[in-house]
């Protein structure tokens, strides 16, 4: 899969395209590039996505800004994994925001992308005072010779799939509903690095992941399962949260204690996969107690 970090003024190989954050590439999602992949192979065209950095409402309200569900290099890897062929990754800022919607169809998609056929979701909106939408689209569709459709929010088992709802099941503690909705356990990628290994002191060595994300869409203690060391998934337990027991006002980490298992994992890069909440974090009066 070819990754951009801009759109080029003039494509040189036409395309087709959906838009959108696709953070956490939840069941609706997944719907929506399978009908992309299926759609550019019977052109035989590339599948590709447009997506955002950082996400819009980071920029617009940014303490009201959701906790993201998926770091870029996570979302990426989902999209490859889900047939696309290639990615913009279009930095969102001001000048950006400030396209019209003309703009934007004459400009992004039609000069610089070259797309013959669109997908976007239902409530799509875009351009300065997100003025564009469906009914827009459809107009340059007939204008500029490119084909546009509409993708409705799916439902799954009676529910309608968002990344919103992930974020509340994830926030409520529910890692199985969550799951149901992502079509696989929530996971946290990131590589191994030297933590302040009380963990180590304590008796149970933890693997301190990097964190990127600015905010957290869940924490307390997880049973997990930890995939990217071995050919299998390895038992694990995790922590993630400010450890008030250490200290108070800390950063969040992730730290991950495999079962039965004694290699150092400095450097690896690993996924841990979410499978159940054990508890919230709790404070304790001494390590002792802690341990």
């Amino acid at each position: 899969m070819l990754v951009f970090r801009s759109v080029p003024p003039q494509a040189t190989t036409p395309c087709v395209l959906t838009i959108g954050n696709f953070d956490g590439l939840h069941r609706g999602h997944q719907a929506l590039l399978e009908r992309l992949t299926a759609k550019a192979r019977s052109l035989s065209l590339p599948a590709a996505v447009m997506t955002f950095e950082p996400h819009p409402r980071e920029l617009f309200a940014p303490e009201q800004a959701p906790a993201r569900l998926t770091s870029l290099r996570e979302k990426l890897d989902l999209l490859e994994r889900s047939g696309v062929d290639q990615v913009h990754v279009c930095h969102f800022n001001a000048k950006f925001a400030a396209l019209s919607a003309e703009e934007f169809i004459e400009r992004i998609l039609v000069r610089g992308l070259g797309v013959r056929h669109l997908f976007i979701g239902d409530d799509f909106l875009f351009g300065k005072g997100r003025r564009g939408d469906y009914q827009m689209l459809q107009r340059a569709g007939q204008q500029y010779g490119f084909g546009v459709e509409a993708m409705h929010t799916i439902d799954w088992q009676g529910e309608r799939v968002s990344s919103s709802l992930v974020r509340e099941a994830l926030a409520e503690g529910d890692i199985e509903h969550a799951a149901r909705l992502l079509g696989r356990a929530y996971a946290i990628e990131g590589r191994v690095v030297h933590g302040e290994k009380i963990g180590r002191q304590l008796g149970f060595p933890t693997a301190n992941v990097q964190l990127k994300r600015k905010r957290l869409p869940l924490s307390g203690v997880f049973a997990v399962t930890v995939s990217g060391l071995d050919d299998q998934s390895l038992p694990a337990v995790a922590s993630l949260g400010v450890r008030p027991t250490i200290g108070s006002g800390l950063k969040p980490v992730l730290e991950v204690h495999l079962l039965d298992f004694d290699r150092s994992l400095y450097g690896a890069h690993i996924s841990v996969n979410f499978l159940h909440k054990l508890r919230d974090e709790a404070r304790y009066d001494s390590l002792d107690a802690l341990t």
